[in-house]
């Protein structure tokens, strides 16, 4: 597998996946109410199955269509949260066969959106890494297509495509920063490969407890690290990928760390100020304002992008 992927593979994604996801809602922020920061939130939160997961699922299904390499079996992927969810959308949306590996103790609200997509839900072990495993036969087995959540060009350039929304869509402004934040790295990957074309410098936000991508920056290498956040549950891969460690030392890009209070404090402000109410891990982006971690200068147009809303709204009442 590549260890890069390009603006090519982002405009390619963009016109695959063309008409069929939704266009990046912009927001412009309070200043009074997020601390000091200018600029534009991107509601991305508000695409369908409620991240911007959807992008990459549709591209790497499409693609594999597109190729003639969908094979009869369809798509198989482990994962309880919103790569799960967006690949068994992406799979309804062609008529593709999907299975989902979930853990036994998965919610039942995500078993019954799953199966809601059509998918077919096998739960086996009780966390993630079985699941992984039982995916991983399932494919070898059946010849069925594995996808995964963050680790693949296609993903990744489907994610990327939301900065290009930015730049098309009539009355998108130009920006001279995007803040997001690194789980596993795909939305990372995808969106500094856009930027980079256009200039834009890529603020990179995890916590302080749940830092893949920050600690291969400091290694110079892929590391394992402790997971340990309140924003887990989206952003907790134990590595980052290879090709978001690329982008991270190729381009204009910062990594900041924010601390969990911070980004409970940045959920909290969302909702009382905003009524959003979205995941920690989209929170998380936010946070690298409210707290300084990234200071823009004062002529600076910043965008913060929200990258989900699978969340439970009475955690916010």
């Amino acid at each position: 597998m590549t260890d890069r992927i390009d603006y090519k593979d982002v405009t390619a994604a963009a016109e695959r996946i063309s008409g069929h996801v939704r266009p990046l809602a912009l927001a412009p922020v309070d200043p009074d109410a997020f601390g000091g920061a200018s600029g534009w939130m991107g509601m991305e939160f508000m695409q369908h199955t409620g991240s911007f997961k959807a992008r990459g699922a549709l591209n790497f299904t499409a693609a594999h269509i597109e190729d003639s390499t969908m094979p009869d079996a369809g798509v198989v992927i482990a994962s309880g949260g919103n790569a799960g969810l967006a690949c068994a959308w992406a799979a309804d949306r062609h008529q593709v066969p999907a299975t989902v590996f979930l853990p036994q103790t998965a919610p039942a609200v995500k078993v019954d959106r799953l199966r809601a997509f059509g998918a077919e839900v096998r739960l086996t072990g009780s966390e993630y890494h079985h699941a992984a495993e039982a995916a991983a036969l399932h494919a070898a087995q059946t010849g069925a297509l594995a996808s995964h959540a963050y680790d693949h060009p296609l993903i990744a350039a489907g994610a990327g495509t939301l900065l290009e929304d930015i730049y098309t869509h009539q009355g998108g402004p130009l920006v001279d920063t995007i803040v997001v934040a690194v789980g596993g790295g795909g939305l990372f990957t995808g969106v500094a490969a856009a930027a980079a074309h256009h200039g834009v410098r890529v603020v990179a936000v995890e916590p302080q407890n749940c830092r893949a991508l920050n600690a291969a920056i400091h290694s110079g290498d892929l590391v394992d690290v402790d997971v340990d956040s309140i924003a887990a549950d989206s952003l907790g891969a134990r590595r980052t990928s290879r090709m978001a460690l690329t982008a991270a030392t190729s381009g204009d890009v910062r990594s900041v760390l924010v601390p969990d209070e911070a980004i409970v404090a940045a959920r909290r402000a969302l909702w009382e100020h905003r009524r959003l109410a979205v995941e920690h891990g989209a929170a998380t982006a936010l946070a690298a304002l409210t707290t300084g971690a990234y200071r823009p200068q004062p002529d600076e147009k910043v965008c913060v992008v929200l990258c989900g809303a699978n969340t439970d709204p009475s955690t916010l009442a």
